[in-house]
């Protein structure tokens, strides 16, 4: 782990100065800043990530009450990396603020940095996108008020997280169409000598939710259900290792219900499937009260590595399924990792890391699709475009950052916004009103946003091949009022469709249209093209 002094300070300056001279401040951010004592940290000297769990959850809900001004509660949180631990007299420093409120939900991000206090090192942990709900009043339910972005990093979060929500919305039952479409291609489970029996790894514990584990509203923090879960969920890792296990994923899950004082909390947990360096562990959280029937309360899975003395990942020794449902968790398992992987590749990484072309395949659509529309959202939102030229009402901006030139045609039609959008989404009527598009055939229909095209452009010199390209359009409409209409567009590959003699394949990055109603007859029309 590098470090450098002062670089990322967790406690920067949350001040900013706009435009127009006014003093800053997002009226939603909080902060929270915790010295790591021996009473958090597991045997081995590091923050228990349970407790940590507690923390964020902690931070993010005070966020999310600041800006509803009501109650709320954990409704889902997605995916989390843990990129380092935290050890034992270190600070850990947690920021959350409201990225984008709707009906009566918000998407609350959230930072984790650490702090050295000795060496004056700060570094990032992890980040985090928790949704919360604000509780019914007296009055009925709640109508969050909309927050309002005012800098270009609150722009860019505020438009994404409309594409982080119909994600959320949409993943469960994507996760489940792909482990089945995947799981029926693996065949029978590998057989490994000296596996270790998956039931050897099973663990079952029971908690007394008690006043101390609620919040202000009597019901079991989320934080500390996570906790629980994530205590148990070592457990059955260390009975695979015989070593401490260090948690670096956990997957995006949801609350299926409350809990409250007085639940008792059954807590369950067994590994998988154990690859060479990484082991996933399932484990559910229900609830019931007296003789009361469970009540599901939230499913996670989480994956581990065991670190040498080097901080390595070791070799894992393999799992040995039980029968039927052992089988089917081992095969999920893998099934699990090869969309772990994909998601990872593709939304985590920057923009600028993103290879040209990244294979399209049914399992990583949902991911491309999102990664589409928020590399064309984060363009747009950027602040710093300087006006190159202006002629017919058509103006002409460009942005360079990091050696790449990025253009941004602006202009007004009277043409309803809708109408614009429909129009400019379907790329097989391009060739009516550009010249540079020649052909476009549609290759995939993946469903009602997504289309997959074949497009073929001219020839620009005398004697030379024209270009094609195998685009991914994603189409999106508003989210509400406050969103465009979007077109992005990049490049994928498919293995149908290779590079041929007669064409030189050319790749596009992000580009695409995004349309803002002015009025109901006018519509203003930015053409993004990196």
């Amino acid at each position: 782990m590098s470090c450098e002094k002062g670089d990322g300070d967790p406690m920067e300056d949350p001040l900013f100065i706009l435009e127009s001279g006014e003093v800053y401040r997002n009226p939603t951010e909080v902060k929270m800043s915790q010295i790591v004592m021996p009473c958090h940290a597991n045997h081995c000297g590091e923050l228990s990530v349970g407790q940590l769990l507690k923390w964020m959850d902690s931070t993010a809900c005070l966020s999310a009450e600041r800006h509803a001004g009501s109650p709320c509660i954990t409704a889902s949180v997605d995916d989390i990396h843990f990129e380092h631990t935290i050890g034992v007299g270190q600070v850990v420093n947690i920021k959350a603020k409201v990225n984008r409120a709707f009906t009566s939900s918000m998407e609350v991000g959230i930072t984790v940095s650490c702090e050295d206090l000795f060496s004056s090192c700060q570094w990032n942990v992890c980040n985090a996108f928790a949704t919360f709900v604000a509780r019914r009043t007296e009055e009925g339910k709640v109508q969050l008020k909309q927050v309002i972005p005012r800098t270009q990093t609150e722009q860019m979060e505020y438009s994404i997280a409309a594409e982080r929500r119909r994600m959320r919305l949409t993943h469960a039952e994507i996760i489940t169409d792909l482990l089945s479409s995947n799981t029926a291609q693996l065949g029978e489970c590998q057989e490994y000598q000296g596996a270790v029996s998956a039931e050897r790894t099973r663990v079952e514990s029971v908690e007394l939710v008690l006043p101390p584990h609620a919040n202000h509203q009597v019901s079991t923090f989320g934080g500390q259900i996570m906790a629980w879960m994530e205590n148990v969920a070592t457990i059955a890792a260390c009975r695979l290792c015989n070593a401490h296990p260090t948690l670096r994923t956990i997957d995006m899950f949801h609350f299926r219900g409350p809990s409250h004082i007085g639940d008792r909390l059954v807590l369950k947990a067994i590994v998988n499937n154990a690859f060479k360096h990484s082991m996933e562990v399932g484990v559910c959280a229900e609830a019931y009260q007296g003789a009361g029937a469970l009540r599901h309360i939230n499913s996670a899975f989480m994956t581990f590595e065991v670190l040498d003395k080097d901080r390595k990942p070791r070799t894992l020794p393999r799992i040995r399924p039980e029968p039927v449902d052992g089988k089917r968790r081992y095969q999920e398992a893998i099934a699990r990792k090869k969309i772990r992987l994909d998601r990872k590749y593709i939304i985590s990484c920057k923009q600028t890391e993103v290879p040209l072309s990244v294979p399209w395949d049914i399992s990583n659509q949902m991911y491309l699709s999102y990664n589409n529309v928020s590399a064309l959202k984060i363009m747009a939102a950027r602040s710093n475009w300087m006006l190159s030229s202006e002629k017919n009402k058509v103006s002409l901006y460009t942005l360079e950052e990091n050696q790449i030139l990025c253009f941004k045609v602006e202009t007004h039609v009277t043409v309803p916004a809708e109408q614009a959008f429909h129009l400019l989404s379907d790329l097989r009527r391009r060739h009516e009103w550009d010249r540079h598009y020649q052909q476009c055939d549609v290759i995939i229909q993946a469903d009602e946003d997504d289309t997959i095209y074949r497009v073929a452009t001219p020839c620009v010199s005398k004697g030379g091949k024209g270009q094609d390209f195998i685009l991914l359009a994603s189409r999106r409409k508003p989210c509400d009022s406050r969103d465009p209409y979007l077109i992005a567009l990049r490049s994928v590959t498919l293995p149908t469709h290779p590079a041929t003699e007669d064409y030189t394949r050319g790749e596009v990055l992000c580009a695409g249209f995004s349309i803002w109603e002015e009025s109901n007859a006018v519509s203003k029309c930015i053409h993004l093209i990196l």
